[in-house]
């Protein structure tokens, strides 16, 4: 936290500063903006934080965004916008007239920047904007000044956060808990998001429950996680993009990005800009070996999603990746 806290540079810079934040979904971007806006809002003399702009906008429209905004900034809850256009210019003169603390939270498209008025010219000097989003792309477009990653929680962490919504307290009670807390976050990956919808249904439940829960968990992902994660995959740009991430999710983890880009390329699926593109979204990485990875999770979401169309039978999947599938489809081959 601090260093996101150092790179807002509240009380410290007295230029305007606009700062991203980015991660894939479910890691904890919106826990983060909210913290720090609960932190310093009272520091500014006008402050708002807006949630949700992507699904917002796509139920209330963009005119309800603004109204909004300005409500917040104006400290009035009468504000009133007739079309997008005029809702740009009023927020920006409003904008102009205070030191403000503007949240944006889950943007998707920056356009929805652009109606808000998120631009520095917009601002008055030691006014501060958190952006957070998936798509890193985004903010290199607006631009941002700097731009803060979340990284998945490492193990104490993860047992820490997991055991305040299982327990109420920051580490479970027993040993036996202890353990398959372990289990637990360990299937989760360090994704905030996880702990909480499992800890929903394993709180108050007994280790038994517990050990038959994790058996599934370890083949089935809970489905509010993987709603949540699968609108990152929705968001893509296009069909050759999705498919390259299910190609990637089920085949080519822990391969050199190199020989995954000649697999690709051979398919004409144009890997270069295709992989960049997922890269930005946050739905795989590469380590220092130039090796592509992807968060257990999100594996298992892209597997699922192959596996929708037919559900009692992995010889018609579009892909199959465990061996004993493979053979069911050569056997099934042979025999017609």
């Amino acid at each position: 936290m601090q260093d996101i806290i150092s790179l807002l540079g509240v009380g410290t810079a007295h230029d305007v500063c606009i700062v991203g934040i980015c991660g894939m979904g479910g890691i904890g971007k919106t826990t983060v903006a909210k913290a720090l806006y609960n932190k310093f809002h009272q520091s500014f003399e006008a402050s708002s934080f807006l949630p949700d702009v992507g699904e917002t906008m796509q139920n209330n429209g963009m005119v309800s965004l603004q109204e909004s905004l300005l409500s917040d900034i104006s400290k009035t809850s009468m504000t009133e916008v007739s079309h997008v256009d005029r809702g740009i210019s009023v927020i920006s003169n409003r904008l102009r007239c205070r030191r403000v603390f503007v949240v944006i939270d889950d943007v998707n498209q920056v356009e929805q920047l652009k109606a808000l008025a998120i631009d520095r010219d917009s601002f008055v000097l030691g006014s501060r904007v958190l952006i957070t989003t998936r798509d890193e792309h985004l903010l290199k477009q607006l631009p941002v000044d700097s731009i803060y990653q979340v990284q998945v929680m490492d193990e104490e962490e993860s047992i820490k956060l997991f055991s305040l919504h299982a327990f109420k307290t920051y580490w479970p009670p027993n040993e036996e808990y202890l353990k398959l807390s372990r289990r637990v976050v360990d299937c989760c990956g360090g994704l905030p998001l996880a702990f909480k919808v499992l800890s929903s249904f394993l709180v108050q439940r007994s280790t038994k429950f517990w050990v038959s829960e994790i058996k599934k968990l370890q083949t089935i992902p809970p489905l509010e996680v993987q709603e949540k994660l699968k609108i990152s995959f929705d968001g893509l740009n296009d069909d050759t993009e999705r498919v390259i991430f299910l190609d990637i999710s089920c085949f080519h983890i822990g391969k050199e990005m190199d020989l995954v880009k000649q697999i690709l390329d051979s398919c004409d699926l144009f890997p270069d800009s295709g992989i960049e593109a997922l890269i930005q979204r946050c739905l795989v990485t590469f380590n220092k070996k130039n090796k592509l990875m992807m968060h257990d999770l999100l594996r298992d979401m892209g597997r699922a999603i192959v596996g929708e169309k037919c559900r009692d039978s992995s010889g018609k999947w579009s892909r199959v990746w465990r061996s004993e599938d493979s053979v069911e489809v050569l056997r099934d081959e042979s025999n017609q």
